[in-house]
C-alpha cells in the first residue's frame, strides 16, 4: 500500500523530491492531487512511498 507523505506544488518539485528519496533506496511513485492527467506541470502533485517505508522517510527527513 503506498501512503502520502509530501505534497509538491508543481511537477518539477514532484520529480526532484521522487529522485532524492528513490537516490535514498525508497521506491516513489508521484501523482496528480486532484486526479487530472499526469504530466500537467501546474497542479498539486502527492509523493507517494511504500507504507513500510514510512519510518525511513521520516529519518531521512529528519536529517534534512
Amino acid at each position: 500500500m503506498w501512503i502520502e507523505i509530501k505534497k509538491a506544488q508543481n511537477l518539477m518539485l514532484a520529480e526532484m523530491w521522487k529522485e532524492f528519496f528513490e537516490g535514498e533506496g525508497i521506491p516513489t511513485r508521484i501523482q496528480p492531487a486532484s486526479g487530472e492527467a499526469p504530466g500537467r506541470e501546474l497542479t498539486t502533485y502527492l509523493i507517494l512511498v511504500p507504507q513500510d517505508k514510512q519510518h525511513v522517510i521520516n529519518e531521512v527527513l529528519r536529517k534534512l
